[in-house]
């Protein structure tokens, strides 16, 4: 198995360090030429404007669409709002999973914090909440058509979904130690979708 990061902006070496650690091997991505041999994608957090406009200036969101299309696919926070299909502001997206998502919606820097969530897809006996970590952190509006909730906050706001090879989180699961969810993720593209 072999996971790629796009590596054009934001905390990629993070997610690689987690995967490696699983056991998985990582790759970063920056051109189309490495999504070539890869099993599945992070996109990770950052900024999802620069993100954008950086895809579309080294070519790679066409091949980043083709590749979504038949391979599992995660990003988290930018990486989520970039996978949207409508984010409320005209910004280059890959606009793949159906789903509206409200930019910063959390506030800004300094109003980030750490909170239990718990996530519906994490193995059986891994009931404990997960460390939730949101910085500048995007909120999903509404799942539509096939993509569905699979964790929110305490006051009912979702932060997590999935819609077939594709699964999108608020919040910063690279910036834990708790490593369920990116194992979540292995899972996935092992399956090829849920």
């Amino acid at each position: 198995m072999k996971i790629g990061v796009l590596a054009l902006q934001g905390a990629f070496i993070e997610h690689i360090n987690i995967l490696r650690g699983l056991g998985v091997e990582a790759v970063e991505v920056r051109l189309p030429e490495d999504l070539a041999g890869l099993d599945g994608l992070i996109i990770p957090g950052g900024e999802s404007t620069t993100i954008g406009k950086l895809a579309d200036t080294f070519d790679l969101t066409g091949p980043l669409r083709e590749f979504a299309e038949g391979n599992p696919v995660w990003g988290t926070c930018a990486g989520m709002i970039f996978m949207a299909k409508e984010i409320g502001r005209d910004q280059p997206l890959l606009g793949v999973m159906d789903i509206v998502v409200e930019r910063n919606a959390f506030g800004r820097q300094v109003d980030s914090f750490i909170t239990p969530i718990e996530i519906s897809g994490l193995d059986e006996g891994q009931t404990d909440p997960f460390p939730a970590v949101f910085i500048r952190g995007p909120r999903l509006v509404e799942a539509r058509g096939d993509a569905t909730v699979i964790a929110r906050l305490a006051d009912g706001t979702p932060v997590a979904a999935r819609e077939g090879n594709w699964l999108v989180t608020s919040f910063h699961p690279e910036l834990t130690d708790d490593t369920r969810v990116h194992e979540l993720f292995v899972k996935m593209v092992g399956e090829r979708g849920w």
